[in-house]
């Protein structure tokens, strides 16, 4: 499959190998013939902006400019956060709405999805809790400023 669209039903995107992706969806999980960055940056042109048009505005709202959380889709509260640098072939993006917990397992991190599934990633605890807590801030400036 190419040129796949993050949705509603998007967990995470994980790389296998060069421009191969695994794609986790709610009830499914199947490979991509692009990288990540590239589902990311499609993804962010087809719901209207491009991604560094993203990116300059989670810096203008959170004041994050590296390894920023990204709003893929605003009236849907689609926001992705990357495990590494984007540029980094190995970087996983990963969904803030389906995380269910996320736990340290021997210098790894093991996340647990809302739909029961978990994947290992090559981050520390403390870099991935950082991420997270990086793009629950960006949800709540979005929401606040919704209301």
């Amino acid at each position: 499959m190419n040129n796949y669209i993050i949705n509603s039903n998007t967990v995470a995107l994980i790389p296998i190998k060069n421009k191969i992706t695994r794609v986790i969806e709610l009830e499914s999980s199947f490979l991509v013939n692009e990288n990540s960055m590239k589902i990311i940056e499609n993804s962010c042109e087809y719901f209207g902006s491009s991604y560094l048009g993203r990116h300059k505005g989670t810096k203008n709202l959170t004041g994050i400019n590296y390894k920023s959380p990204i709003i893929i889709e605003e009236t849907k509260n689609i926001i992705f956060f990357p495990t590494n640098s984007p540029r980094d072939n190995n970087c996983s993006w990963i969904s803030l709405n389906y995380i269910n917990k996320y736990i340290n397992k021997n210098g790894k991190i093991e996340v647990i999805f809302e739909n029961g599934d978990k994947y290992v990633f090559d981050i520390s605890f403390g870099s991935f809790d950082n991420q997270y807590l990086r793009a629950t801030k960006l949800e709540s400036i979005l929401r606040k400023r919704k209301i």
